[in-house]
């Protein structure tokens, strides 16, 4: 593993550094949901088409995850840490000032591919800065940054876009990523760089085209009606086709890209397939949350980022325990713990109404935000405890890929099932609204609501579609919560990680 040298005097103003780089790219995950309204109108998109603005970011950062690990070591650490925020900051640009979909769909890629080594590279500088002793604190610190940023985008999103415009929640990252830019570059030192080890261009081409045609197919599925369409047939086909040279490939080249050996460990594939689960339950609630309070409860922006803001109090709070707790506590039950607040929070949320009161959006948030925080430390320490040292850099690098790909699906999917629930649901209330029915005679039912004129059938239609959806984001918050359920048992198959548990790999070893 490379190792540069320690943090010295400077080790606090390098944490900020790191940390300002780290939050501002998993901040961007979700800054725009808030804003998703207005740049749905602004740029003439359907709810469908206006998902990839999401969508777009998660998946380049996905894909661009693990050669995180080579481009670090043939370019240098710093060099490549440098690189990624100034290209982060100039697409960033390019988003604020798009004047169409394909546009802004086509720079969030580029600030996705640039941002996707902020997150792993921050990992591994902050247990090069700190000793080993206190690396636990180390991964809390960015655990902190990782979890907290995706909650409180909403609440930022919000207020920029209320007080000033849309293109706002990219112009923010200018002063941030310069600040973090200038840090780097006086106070970062720089690692080795080794130029002796091959690119797999094959296995890394095979896993891109494999994510990105599932996530379009995912994303277009509803427009298209699913395998009735051509095209997704040709994306599924393409997906699975790319999927299958990827593992074969992999398997049997010499230096693939990935080294899938690593899976006979047990603890990695449970800790993979665990942080698949909590990234698709963080970031598709958060993407849900936006749309159902501002178009459903009529909140305007910045009151939707408010109500959202105290889920990132419960995961801080959370953070600072379990980074105590990590070390006196079978790491097992604490994500146990937080899986099953995860799945209180989400049955509670199954019985909103559109008149749900604001009161119990935010503690049901600040339980759930509480839960999430419980469960992301101990899967991680968990996932690397059992590996062997030369193993951890490969396996970093497929933790990271499965956090962005199960955040990416997770809103695909969720977004899809909205739409399909919303058109059933109405299709089903509807088939009651008939002169037959007696509840229409009854004195308690509003006039406005009329069979025998049109502006009251007008409105009775607005009010079934009112609830169809609402039902429909029920059901998303159902399958979520089922998510959490499905989730707790299999920590049963981790091996604990003992009383000393190894520090976690990066991906940028």
């Amino acid at each position: 593993m490379m190792r540069a040298a320690g943090g010295g005097p400077h080790r606090g103003l390098i944490t900020a550094c790191i940390m300002l780089a780290t939050v501002m790219q998993v901040l961007d995950t979700t800054i725009a949901n808030v804003a998703l309204p207005h740049m749905q109108g602004s740029l003439s998109a359907t709810q469908d088409q206006i998902s990839w603005v999401l969508t777009s970011y998660i998946v380049a950062s996905a894909i661009m995850t693990p050669p995180t690990g080579y481009l670090a070591r043939r370019f240098g650490r710093k060099q490549l840490f440098l690189f990624a925020v100034a290209g982060f900051v100039a697409a960033s640009m390019l988003c604020g000032i798009a004047g169409s979909l394909v546009e802004i769909v086509i720079y969030r890629l580029l600030q996705g591919a640039f941002g996707a080594s902020l997150v792993p590279i921050a990992q591994a500088l902050l247990l090069d800065t700190y000793p080993r002793e206190r690396h636990g604190w180390a991964m809390a610190m960015w655990g902190l940054g990782v979890m907290v940023g995706p909650i409180l985008g909403p609440t930022l999103g919000g207020y920029l876009t209320d007080q000033y415009d849309w293109r706002w929640v990219f112009y923010i990252n200018l002063p941030f990523g310069i600040l973090a830019f200038l840090g780097i570059l006086a106070f970062v030192p720089e690692t080795p760089k080794d130029r002796t080890r091959g690119f797999d261009v094959f296995g890394f081409s095979m896993l891109s085209l494999a994510i990105g045609a599932l996530q379009m197919m995912l994303d277009r599925g509803e427009l298209k009606d699913w395998f009735g369409s051509p095209e997704i047939v040709a994306e599924a086909v393409l997906a699975l086709l790319a999927f299958y040279l990827f593992l074969v490939h992999t398997f049997t080249a010499e230096r693939p890209f990935i080294d899938l050996r690593a899976l006979a460990d047990r603890n990695l594939i449970m800790g993979v397939s665990l942080i698949f689960m909590t990234s698709t339950i963080l970031l598709s609630t958060m993407a849900l949350y936006p749309p159902f309070l501002q178009t459903l409860m009529g909140y305007p922006v910045l009151t939707a980022g408010t109500v959202l803001a105290p889920r990132g109090i419960g995961t801080m709070f959370a953070m600072f325990t379990v980074g105590r707790l990590i070390g006196r506590a079978d790491p097992r039950l604490l994500a146990l713990f937080g899986l099953a607040m995860c799945a209180f929070t989400l049955w509670l949320m199954t019985g909103f109404t559109a008149e749900v009161s604001q009161f119990t959006i935010v503690w049901t948030g600040v339980l759930q935000g509480f839960g999430l925080g419980f469960i992301f430390v101990p899967v991680s320490t968990m996932t690397f405890a059992t590996l062997a040292a030369h193993q951890r850099t490969e396996a970093a690098g497929l933790f990271s890929l499965m956090r962005n790909v199960g955040g990416s699906l997770g809103i695909s999917v969720m977004t899809a099932m909205l739409s399909h629930n919303q058109q059933v649901n109405h299709a089903s209330l509807a088939q009651h609204v008939t002169p037959l029915n007696p509840m229409f005679r009854e004195p308690y039912l509003p006039e406005a609501w009329s069979l025998e004129t049109s502006q009251g059938l007008v409105q009775l239609n607005d009010e079934i579609g009112r609830q169809a959806m609402t039902i429909a984001y029920l059901d998303d918050f159902m399958l979520l919560m089922i998510t959490a359920l499905v989730a707790a048992p299999m920590l049963l198959l981790l091996r604990g990680p003992g009383r000393t548990a190894p520090a976690l790999a990066t991906a940028s070893d």
